[in-house]
């Protein structure tokens, strides 16, 4: 006789069947007033726009690989005077040209716009990249809020709108910037569906930006074509090959011969050793401290997102892990590296938010009971109030970092600014620097009146910049005086400081006299506080803390001085 086997009918506190189908948001237990549709595109453009506008204006420059390998370059390629670094030797030849180009596409109108203007259209050209990221963020929160819900999308859209790393990198001039838009563009349109799309994006974000950052798209494009394969995988080779021929075509009409910039750079870096301690080593815990800088508690709940994927899983994987995935892949992987630098943490920036919000957004998941979705107990009421909570410390911390930022190292930019002012002085006159060349903010903020700017000696022993020498062909030379050992050159200092008409010098509290110090022979036209990081508590110089950032802090003096006529 057959047994009969009796199944109770299920409860409405029964957890839903599991599925092998991605999660959405339409998974979640809807309320009675029905779903919603997710962000539409204008609030989170509008918000991204507001704050990367804020940031084009109010940005510093970071890292001085940004001025030399970047915007002197394009100063060339814009008014053919700019400086030149051995990256862009032809012997050489490390530097794509093919992005360069993408700029000079806003760079060159905003020079028919603004003629002589040189400081509006290194703005315009940061405009540029503002818009570009605002673009890719705004796929990137309207897709989250699509899949998951409008609530993990709005803590994204804020800790994207206002986190320090955010907020800085996304209108730097850098191939790690570029990557970093293409990782939020291609995350995007993975979690909509668009496998072909993430993978040709990630093939852009690779080539045209930054190819080592290969690593953190790998997540996504593997996925993307065990999707679809064979629509990923033609979008993919597509976009590739076209970048790559496109690329070589014009490094050959910039470099003046056939060679490509992309294969150069990996074979230096990695066939070649590349031999980055040259230019300075790290401990493995750096990106750790840097991380929590940039992103405060958001650095510590992003990391944490594993821990609560055993929770949240029928939530965020696989989609949701994929697309976070990188974050750690790339951590692991460049803190491993000896040669760190802030800038290689960009293409993760945007996961960095995106895997805190879902952490945030899973506290009430951490206590509720699993057998009732609907659980109102008092500590899950108590989670969900953390939740505002966790995030409004985020924020407040991310500008309190932003603010201390801004505010204690933008002398150079603005003191450079003044320049224009001083014309009076003829043309053809020296504007010379010496140890604060690291922090020259580019010729774009350097008058035509000024006949050329020149290194002095202040005990720096690497190899600077030279001026591109149209003389030994322009961008086509191989001048003898590069070289890829960081060695100085005998040419790349000015010995004769009399013919200095103008000097930049920072003054800091030290028990010696600086050139400036010279009343007698110079006088400053310009003079603005610059913060003393070796004299300032960490804490303090860090993160703006209310009556405390200016007092505990130590200040120097950024000036532009003026030689006396004799």
């Amino acid at each position: 006789m057959a047994l009969a086997v009796r199944q109770r009918r299920p409860l409405p506190s029964d957890p839903p069947p599991s599925s092998s189908e991605p999660y959405t948001k339409l998974d979640k237990p809807q309320k009675s007033d029905g779903g919603d549709e997710g962000f539409g595109w204008l609030l989170p453009f509008l918000a991204l726009g507001l704050l990367r506008y804020t940031s084009a204006t109010s940005n510093i420059i970071h890292d001085c690989d940004e001025v030399f390998n970047y915007w002197e370059p394009l100063h060339y390629l814009l008014y053919k005077t700019g400086f030149q670094t051995w990256e862009y030797s032809s012997q050489f030849a490390l530097r794509s040209y093919l992005y360069l180009l993408f700029h000079e596409i806003v760079g060159r109108p905003a020079t028919w716009l603004y003629g002589e203007e040189k400081v509006r259209v290194f703005y315009a050209v940061r405009f540029f990249l503002g818009l570009v990221s605002v673009i890719t963020d705004t796929v990137l929160v309207v897709a989250v809020s699509r899949k998951y819900g409008k609530r993990l999308a709005s803590y994204a859209l804020a800790m994207l709108c206002l986190t320090s790393g955010c907020f800085f990198a996304s209108t730097s001039f850098l191939p790690s910037s570029f990557s970093m838009y293409a990782m939020s563009l291609a995350s995007g349109l993975f979690l909509l569906d668009k496998p072909a799309a993430a993978v040709a994006v990630s093939a852009i974000g690779v080539i045209l930006g930054w190819p080592f950052s290969i690593l953190a798209f790998l997540p996504v494009t593997l996925y993307s074509l065990s999707r679809k394969f064979k629509r990923a995988f033609i979008a993919g080779a597509v976009t590739s090959v076209i970048l790559l021929a496109l690329s070589i075509v014009i490094d050959f009409h910039y470099y003046g011969r056939w060679t490509s910039s992309v294969l150069n750079l990996l074979i230096y870096n990695v066939a070649g050793g590349g031999e980055s301690h040259l230019y300075g080593t790290e401990g493995p815990l750096y990106y750790l401290r840097n991380g929590f800088n940039n992103f405060n508690f958001c650095f510590v709940l992003a990391l944490l997102f594993l821990g609560i994927l055993p929770i949240a899983k029928k939530k965020y994987a696989p989609d949701l892990l994929i697309v976070i995935s990188p974050l750690y892949i790339w951590l692991g992987f460049m803190s491993l590296q000896p040669h760190k630098e802030e800038r290689f943490l960009y293409p993760i920036y945007p996961l960095i938010c995106l895997a805190a919000s879902a952490v945030i957004e899973s506290f009430p998941d951490l206590f509720r009971d699993k057998y009732d979705p609907h659980d109102s107990s008092i500590i899950v009421k108590v989670a969900k109030v953390m939740r505002p909570v966790v995030l409004s410390l985020i924020l407040y911390a991310s500008h309190a970092r932003t603010f201390s930022l801004i505010h204690g190292y933008s002398a150079p930019l603005e003191v450079y600014k003044i320049l224009e002012h001083h014309d009076d002085v003829g043309n053809g006159t020296v504007l010379c620097v010496g140890s604060e060349w690291h922090r020259y903010p580019s010729s774009f903020f350097v008058p035509d009146y000024v006949g050329e700017v020149r290194w002095i000696d202040d005990g720096f022993r690497g190899l600077l910049p030279f001026q591109f020498n149209s003389t030994l062909g322009g961008t086509a030379a191989a001048p003898p005086y590069f070289n890829n050992k960081n060695m100085a050159s005998d040419e790349q200092y000015l010995h004769d400081i009399d013919a200095c008409t103008f000097l930049v010098e920072l003054q800091l509290k030290r028990p010696y006299l600086t050139r400036g110090s010279d009343l007698s022979k110079w006088e400053a036209i310009a003079a603005l506080p610059y913060l003393d990081r070796e004299l300032s508590p960490a804490l303090y110089r860090s993160f703006f803390i209310p009556y405390l950032w200016q007092d505990k802090n130590v200040f120097g003096m950024y000036k532009l001085l003026k030689r006396i006529p004799t």
